[in-house]
């Protein structure tokens, strides 16, 4: 993408960057809304495995399999709810030997078990199914199938889906809050291509009709929408980090430039061990795979789209030249292991802990690399992309995310609480054992808040509720009367109070401003006497005539 102007450029890459997952309504949600993103008791069960098995046909467009969901059921289930789009035909559900009715309502089926199934007992249902799949106008930032053909005119085929739901294109429980434990899928396709999923390659099988089925497993949590296939005629390099498998998958003309622009992953990780900790999925490898889109998380097989350039497709989010050092899609995709497919929102009205925390992994990476002070700079910069128009915060249980400032919004919220601990040695270890504690788990935004406040005397509740739950920044007002500075909070919480740290007289100070006036003690001349730590703190500062 080459933009000319730089506002353009800083809308166009932001609303790139967040709209494959942004579908807010503005609150004009359909039963359909409610059926995907609430928990109704035909979804009262707890899925433990997905065992994938298809069949992929390029030239038709049209895949067909099966899907055998295990589960246990949390209370008694009569009926229970799966999730596939009312454009996939359902071809038979088999429950123990025994073919089961079903009703399907827009984009899910429910499934009458006959006999209610006993809660807390293991149990599977297999579902049979085929289609065309939706196909995306411009995936990433629309969800469906990709099918595109190399420069070799090998077919090269991908799949993006988060927002727009994994049951796009496989019967699910198509829920963030859920994730099966475990994951296997077995992806037949012509001969001559090669299927790349998640986890660890269990092998291949020539099926004898002109089609090759390429199994994969893995064996930690993972989320519905990082399950994923990638088809082309691929070339495989690996090396590895410690004891982590590294695996790259690229086409056979983009080799050589691979393994020169796959070498950051190992810088990438040193910082990435230091600041959060382990990997998160040890056991299935870490992946680059290449696709016809520009990028996805997709957990243990990162898709990998930025046509080996340095940035954003060569371009600058923050407009500093700063995001001109690094592989924009290497570093936050990757990023997103820790923050989004290990540590996951129970709700996407809740996406800011995916998304403001990876945004703020890449100004991690810079400090690691560079220094701090070009980390803030760069977070400074990132500011251009935000419109403090919408709350980062969605609507629970209708299947809404919030604003999309919720990406350098939410990274600057980070970094504002980061200089309220004002003690980075307790900054970074509150960070990294937030990501170790609620490794593989789904959380909500109370428990982020909680983990984070608990760790400093400061109450951060406040701060959090303005940055997430409301619009616009926390405005610094400040007046001049009888030759003294007075100062405070202008915000929509209540009792608003944050520390925040300003210049006089070019010397550093830190104000705990609430929102009745107070008086600077400080002896000021003039309102340019004073300004903001703007690096430091992302607020907004206003003096009053």
């Amino acid at each position: 993408m080459k933009y000319i102007f730089l506002v353009a450029l800083t809308f166009l890459i932001t609303s790139s960057v967040s709209a494959q997952v942004l579908t807010n309504k503005e609150g004009n949600y359909t039963e359909a809304d409610t059926l995907r993103g609430s928990l109704r008791p035909e979804r009262a069960y707890d899925v433990q495995k997905y065992h994938l098995k298809l069949k992929v046909e390029p030239e038709k467009q049209f895949i067909s399999g099966s899907n055998t969901i295990s589960f246990i059921p949390e209370e008694e289930l009569p009926t229970i709810q799966i999730d596939l789009f009312k454009n996939m035909k359902v071809d038979s559900i088999i429950h123990r030997g025994e073919k089961l009715q079903y009703e399907r309502k827009h984009n899910a089926v429910f499934v009458d078990l006959k006999e209610a199934l006993p809660k807390n007992t293991l149990d599977s249902i297999e579902f049979h199914y085929s289609g065309h799949p939706t196909v995306a106008k411009n995936a990433p930032w629309d969800g469906g199938f990709v099918w595109d053909e190399d420069e070799n005119g090998d077919h090269w085929i991908g799949v993006a889906v988060q927002g727009t739901g994994a049951s796009l294109w496989y019967p699910n429980k198509d829920h963030q809050s859920d994730e099966p434990e475990e994951v296997q899928l077995d992806i037949a396709v012509p001969n001559g291509l090669m299927n790349v999923s998640n986890g660890q390659f269990l092998g291949e099988k020539d099926l004898g009709d002109g089609f090759t089925q390429w199994s994969w497993k893995t064996v930690n949590p993972i989320n519905n929408y990082n399950v994923m296939i990638n088809i082309a005629n691929y070339e495989h390099f690996s090396d590895s980090y410690k004891d982590l498998q590294l695996d790259y998958y690229v086409l056979p003309y983009n080799l050589e430039k691979a393994k020169k622009q796959f070498a950051e992953v190992i810088p990438m990780m040193d910082c990435f061990y230091e600041k959060f900790g382990e990997y998160p999925f040890v056991e299935d490898g870490f992946k680059l795979v290449e696709t016809p889109y520009l990028g996805m998380e997709h957990q243990s097989a990162v898709a990998y789209g930025n046509e080996y350039m340095m940035g954003y497709l060569g371009n600058d989010l923050s407009g500093t030249g700063i995001g001109l050092k690094w592989d924009f899609i290497i570093i936050h995709e990757s990023g997103h292991e820790w923050y989004g497919n290990s540590i996951t929102a129970n709700d996407i009205a809740d996406m800011w802990i995916h998304e403001g925390f990876t945004s703020y992994t890449e100004a991690v990476y810079i400090e690691c690399r560079w220094g701090k002070e070009e980390a803030l700079e760069y977070l400074k910069g990132t500011r251009r992309g935000i419109g403090n128009s919408e709350p980062i915060i969605g609507d629970y249980g209708v299947n809404s995310e919030g604003s999309g400032d919720m990406y350098p919004k939410g990274a600057n919220l980070l970094n504002t609480i980061r200089s309220i601990y004002d003690d980075d040695e307790l900054w970074w270890k509150t960070l990294k054992d937030y990501t170790e504690t609620y490794k593989h788990q789904t959380i909500d935004t109370e428990q982020v808040e909680q983990f984070f406040n608990n760790a400093v005397e400061v109450d951060l509740k406040p701060v959090f509720d303005q940055y997430l739950r409301h619009a616009a920044l926390p405005q610094l007002q400040l007046k001049k009367e009888d030759g003294k500075i007075s100062y405070r909070w202008k915000a929509d919480v209540e009792n608003f109070s944050m520390p925040v740290d300003v210049f006089i007289n070019e010397k550093e100070i830190r104000l705990n401003p609430t929102t009745n006036w107070k008086t600077l003690s400080q002896k000021v001349k003039n309102k340019n006497d004073i300004t903001l730590n703007d690096k430091e703190f992302y607020v907004d500062l206003k003096f009053l005539d």
